[in-house]
């Protein structure tokens, strides 16, 4: 198989983490969620970019996962990140989180997810990749298919369907 110098597997994450800017984009300008919309975002708390506070990081070493649906303030987006007030235990906390930083957006009202192979220790911001199977040339072996449960959220979860690059792939 010929070498990928385009890397296509980074212009469509960068394109499925646009969807995910331009969701909370649109939130933030209206300063609410239409309908019955909410968002589990599931991030690592050690990715470069990343601002908690240090109770959260203790709590939350590696990966956190934060619902945005009724109560949120400040919402602000930026082309690679994204800042927002979260209440914790009553407690208000100010979040930093850049996009190449989220491993999970679910949006169960209407069961739209996407996933992210996004490496615990992340040494840069290209190093993310997208969840897909790498094509193989010289096999017929099939990817590995078995789902990997969305994030926290009870029996909504139902019906989830995750974007993956496989389903758009030529098979040979």
């Amino acid at each position: 198989m010929a070498q990928d110098h385009i890397r296509y597997d980074i212009l469509a994450q960068d394109a499925l983490r646009g969807v995910i800017r331009k969701v909370l984009s649109e939130t933030a300008a209206t300063g609410h969620l239409p309908g019955d919309h909410h968002f589990f975002i599931t991030f690592l708390t050690n990715a470069p970019g990343v601002r908690i506070s240090q109770h959260l990081k203790s709590k939350y070493p590696e990966e956190m996962t934060i619902v945005i649906q009724h109560q949120f303030w400040d919402l602000k987006i930026t082309e690679s990140l994204f800042e927002i007030c979260l209440s914790f235990s009553d407690t208000p906390e100010r979040l930093v989180i850049p996009f190449n930083a989220i491993r999970g957006f679910y949006d169960p009202a209407v069961s739209f997810e996407l996933e992210f192979d996004v490496p615990l220790q992340v040494e840069n911001e290209q190093s993310a990749e997208i969840t897909a199977h790498p094509a193989t040339a010289d096999t017929d072996e099939e990817p590995d298919d078995e789902p990997t449960p969305p994030p926290a959220g009870g029996d909504d979860n139902k019906g989830a369907s995750v974007v993956s690059l496989d389903s758009f792939r030529k098979k040979n």
